[in-house]
């Protein structure tokens, strides 16, 4: 169960590779079923069937699992570490722009930096295959019910990539700025992401990811004109949570600001 929203996480997850057609579910007592797109004879249990037998005390079944996935964050931060490659964790509401901003930026950087990416979604693989298609190496984890990643799937997405030495790990999490503000994934920096068809008042209105974000993105920037977003007052409430909050202001469509963005990147490998 999420500590957060409550709903029945991790009930099972889903590892695929876009490239071999392969892919894995992860049920909630470890079990693992690995097949490809050709192989439909499996049975495995309902997640309603899994969440009826989950017993016992709530509060320490929380407590156990954030330790848990603190522990396995911290492995796969030494993991990374030891391949000298950096992860960051994007994190949005659904509708921010991750995907666009994401794809632009491995178009834009393939010659410069040795990109890969997990990405996170409860269902379908389509960012997976958008993503694909730029030549970056992908791998697809649908969460099923569950509303964030967990570090346990980064751990399985990490081995499945393979990522190449001095490299950059993109892990695009589920769309939600709640949940995944808890789960450490062993990433280097959060990066939260913010289109200015949103809100202004998204980072005083979900303050725990804003502040747990190290990297706030400003999305969508050409739309400015066309909307009633008040770009000051944002950041004037980004700053108030974070104020070591580092911003840049983009566009994916029209390349402004992504100068800034790529300098940044740059600087991490």
């Amino acid at each position: 169960m999420c500590v957060t929203c409550g709903c029945s996480d991790n009930s099972e997850v889903t590892v695929t590779n876009p490239q071999t057609g392969t892919h894995e579910h992860i049920l909630a007592d470890g079990t693992v079923i690995s097949h490809s797109h050709h192989d439909h004879d499996h049975e495995h249990p309902h997640p309603a069937e899994i969440h009826a037998q989950i017993h016992g005390n709530i509060l320490q079944v929380e407590q156990n699992l954030l330790a848990k996935n603190n522990l396995l964050a911290a492995q796969n931060r030494g993991w990374l570490k030891g391949r000298k490659t950096v992860a960051l964790n994007l994190v949005s509401s659904p509708g921010s722009g991750k995907t666009t901003l994401l794809t632009r930026t491995i178009a834009d950087l393939k010659t410069a930096i040795p990109i890969s990416v997990i990405e996170g979604d409860q269902a379908t693989a389509n960012d997976a295959q958008k993503i694909s298609e730029t030549g970056c190496q992908v791998i697809q984890i649908n969460t099923g019910t569950g509303c964030h990643l967990e570090a346990s799937m980064v751990e399985r997405g990490l081995i499945e990539l393979d990522p190449p030495m001095n490299s950059l790990v993109m892990i695009e999490n589920v769309g939600n700025l709640v949940c995944p503000a808890l789960f450490d994934l062993g990433e280097n920096a959060k990066v939260v992401i913010l289109s200015v068809t949103e809100g202004e008042d998204k980072p005083i209105k979900y303050p725990y990811m804003f502040h747990a974000s190290q990297v706030m993105i400003l999305t969508k920037i050409d739309l400015l004109p066309y909307v009633n977003f008040n770009l000051d007052r944002c950041l004037d409430y980004a700053y108030q949570v974070n104020p070591n909050l580092k911003v840049f202001q983009v566009s994916a469509t029209t390349g402004e600001g992504l100068d800034a963005w790529y300098s940044w990147l740059k600087s991490l490998v």
